[in-house]
């Protein structure tokens, strides 16, 4: 019943956001071509694929916009959100619906990245980037370190429960508002989440709907935004958001149909990218996204 309300509530947030994306298309389906969209359809299939893993869409995405420059530097922003807000909301109705993880766990982190990101913003203006990418992309390489010697067998092994309970959920409701705070200083959400919660620990799979949950429910509202000021490339989204749901869907199918072993291995892989992304970030003093 509950899992029904949360579908329902994030298909409430899409429906304006799709009748004014829609709306807008159709009032500029006449605009000069841009690149060929077979190929921003390919990008959006392959980056929500990864997307999808918990690796992340955006740095991939803002690399091809910057190489072909098929959109304009003052336009990616508004793209990024507008084209991945159905993928991502597609990537949290799967796993909300597919996989098996406590409601009031779900509930409170989705909640607690969601308030983290509208009222977080202000207190992390506040902190140097360079310094928060290097703190997260130190503390990613600890994680995943731990993960490795736990499937080894030389730590006592975490991440097999489905939900928090006491002091364990209150930890991860601080750690998941935190990050959802952070998502406004340009740090993704997805790899953090999977550390803290793996640490914390929750199953690797069960991780996998409230990262998406908590992302999913911050787009549509991010893309009205972009979508009602027209500071969006319209043809690339589009392209991006149809091919990117046929990725997240190839994607969802191979980490739900994965053995637990191998799935912590996924995991330890995209925590490991991450860190390294974040510590390049914090060297080259740009923003990870």
């Amino acid at each position: 019943m509950i899992v029904n309300i949360i579908l329902a509530a994030l298909i409430v947030l899409l429906i304006p956001f799709l009748y004014t994306l829609v709306k807008d298309i159709i009032a500029h389906k006449n605009e000069p071509k841009e690149k060929p969209h077979w190929f921003m359809g390919l990008v959006g299939l392959v980056a929500n694929f990864l997307d999808t893993l918990g690796i992340g869409s955006f740095a991939q995405i803002t690399a091809v916009f910057k190489l072909t420059k098929a959109v304009d530097d003052k336009l990616i922003p508004g793209t990024l959100n507008v084209a991945n807000a159905i993928p991502i909301a597609l990537q949290a109705i799967i796993f909300i619906t597919v996989v098996k993880v406590d409601i009031t766990t779900l509930v409170s982190l989705v909640a607690a990245a969601m308030v983290g990101a509208w009222l977080g913003a202000g207190i992390i203006a506040k902190f140097e980037r360079r310094r928060i990418q290097l703190i997260m992309g130190i503390a990613l390489a600890c994680t995943a370190l731990l993960m490795i010697l736990s499937m080894a067998g030389l730590i006592q092994g975490h991440g097999s429960a489905i939900e928090l309970k006491g002091g364990v959920l209150a930890a991860g409701i601080i750690g998941n508002f935190i990050l959802g705070a952070l998502m406004t200083a340009g740090i993704g959400l997805y790899a953090p989440c999977m550390a803290m919660l793996f640490l914390l620990g929750m199953s690797p799979l069960a991780i996998f709907p409230i990262m998406m949950g908590s992302c999913a429910f911050l787009m549509p509202v991010a893309g009205f935004k972009f979508v009602k000021k027209g500071a969006y490339a319209r043809k690339p989204s589009v392209a991006i958001a149809i091919a990117g749901s046929l990725g997240v869907l190839i994607a969802a199918y191979f980490v739900t149909s994965l053995p637990l072993d191998a799935l912590k291995i996924v995991v330890i892989i995209v925590i490991m990218y991450a860190s390294c992304a974040m510590l390049y970030s914090a060297k080259k003093g740009r923003s990870h996204v």
